[in-house]
């Protein structure tokens, strides 16, 4: 078979992790291409004079990161294109379908850490609450809750289903074909996605520890960008959140800009509820062209596809408007739901002691790192960003250790390096474990 003399010349070192670092390079580089046939664990074995075990235990560390598929007695083969019915980068994120020991890769938050729903679900309504297609879109009692919690007096608030439902409803009326936008990188593998299908241009901004770098933005904004896109608490995937002051200089310099004064803010607060940094928004300085997202996934459950966005009413109204010929309104039920989850007093204590559980979390896993000789800056929120010598090795080192985490390429705009991202956030104990097989995979 041919791909036993590819595969065998190709590994440097007879080992499971050295086999399947071989094989992810083959299957890069396309001298393994989707759907091609391996070789058996006996075969490979006996090329490369090792034992049967060795092989199975590197092909079991390449299904686990998705590069290669079992078919049983039919043999393994290089994995075809995961699900194409997800967008191109969200296919890197999906992580895969075979179990593992510990799924770092997901970037979700603990299920044991989310307010119960019980309680709420109790107190809804036996009956649908709406009577009329033509009921205002978000319940009275909820947007007096989220406007009395905004970070600051915004003119228009509505709910959507989901952050990125409202990044996508946001950049429907913000974005035209063609048009450049500002984007942090690294940054979120969706919103790029989102740009690309709206034909926008990326603008790629770097980053320091408080967020988007000011002297990179005044740059950027010389292109004439019309948008500009950021995280301001527990940026994904580094866990950074901007401080009141990194706030104040960017809304500065875009205010003092002559080629984008006017550009218009996207915010993306995701995680707001369980991070620990201040509630901040570009909107104190520029209320006339913000649109801030509050998502409640992170905290109160990704399943609620509950988000609000705000902002001025003439980029709201439009926003609404175009829902309103689609799924119409955010089911009030799950409305009234969230309501109860962000006034009960046992629910906010419930999401207050998750905050405080995810923040010893990751001051957990940075010590341990730390000990392992790599010092990161301090991450919010449930994400980490890990320099590695090699992104596709460390992947697949960790699996081989039963570990997995997400490949950093398709959260960079600019491919500036080799990155892996942790859930941190999901690890409970075992900390110095897990920080020496990070490290080692990061010097890989």
């Amino acid at each position: 078979m041919p791909a036993v003399k590819t595969i065998a010349i190709a590994v440097e070192e007879p080992t499971p992790h050295g086999i399947a670092a071989a094989v992810a390079r083959l299957i890069t580089s396309g001298d393994l291409a989707p759907g091609d046939r391996l070789p058996t664990v006996r075969e490979l074995a006996s090329d490369l004079g090792v034992s049967p075990a060795t092989v199975s235990h590197a092909w079991q560390a390449l299904s686990g990161v998705g590069l290669i598929i079992s078919r049983g007695r039919s043999g393994s083969f290089v994995m075809a294109a995961p699900r194409r019915w997800l967008p191109p980068r969200f296919q890197g994120l999906a992580g895969q379908l075979e179990a593992t020991r510990l799924d770092l890769s997901t970037g979700t938050p603990d299920p044991l850490l989310l307010p119960a729903l019980g309680p709420a679900l109790s107190r809804v309504s036996e009956r649908a609450g709406t009577v009329s297609y033509l009921d205002r879109p978000v319940i009275p009692e909820l947007e007096s809750l989220l406007r009395d919690t905004w970070p600051y007096d915004v003119e228009a608030v509505t709910v959507v289903d989901g952050a990125l439902d409202a990044l996508s409803r946001a950049m429907e009326i913000v974005v035209r074909f063609g048009d450049r936008v500002v984007v942090e990188d690294p940054g979120f593998p969706p919103i790029f996605d989102l740009l690309d299908h709206f034909g926008a241009v990326r603008v790629p901004v770097g980053m320091d520890e408080n967020g988007l770098r000011p002297d990179l933005l005044e740059a950027a904004l010389t292109l004439r960008p019309t948008v500009i896109v950021l995280q301001p608490r527990a940026q994904n995937p580094t866990g950074r959140s901007l401080t009141r002051a990194r706030s104040e200089e960017l809304a500065q310099v875009i205010r003092r800009s002559r080629h984008a004064s006017d550009a218009i803010v996207v915010e993306d607060d995701h995680s707001g509820e369980i991070t620990t940094a201040r509630d901040v928004s570009l909107g104190a300085w520029l209320p006339g062209q913000l649109l801030h997202i509050r998502s409640f996934s992170k905290s109160h459950g990704p399943d609620l596809r509950i988000a609000a966005i705000g902002g001025p009413s003439e980029l709201i109204e439009p926003l609404v408007a175009r829902r309103i010929l689609g799924p119409g309104w955010t089911s009030r039920m799950l409305q009234t739901m969230l309501h109860d989850l962000l006034s009960n007093s046992t629910s906010v204590s419930e999401v207050s002691d998750a905050r405080r559980i995810y923040r010893s979390r990751q001051r957990r896993l940075s010590e341990a790192l730390a000990a392992n000789g790599l010092e990161l800056p301090a991450s919010d929120g449930i994400n980490t960003w890990l320099p590695v010598a090699d992104e596709r090795a460390a992947v697949v080192h960790l699996a081989a250790a039963g570990i997995r985490v997400a490949a950093g390429t398709p959260f960079q705009a600019d491919q500036a390096g080799d990155f892996v991202r942790v859930t941190a956030g999901l690890i409970r104990t075992d900390f110095d474990s897990i920080a020496e097989h990070l490290a080692t995979a990061a010097r890989t």
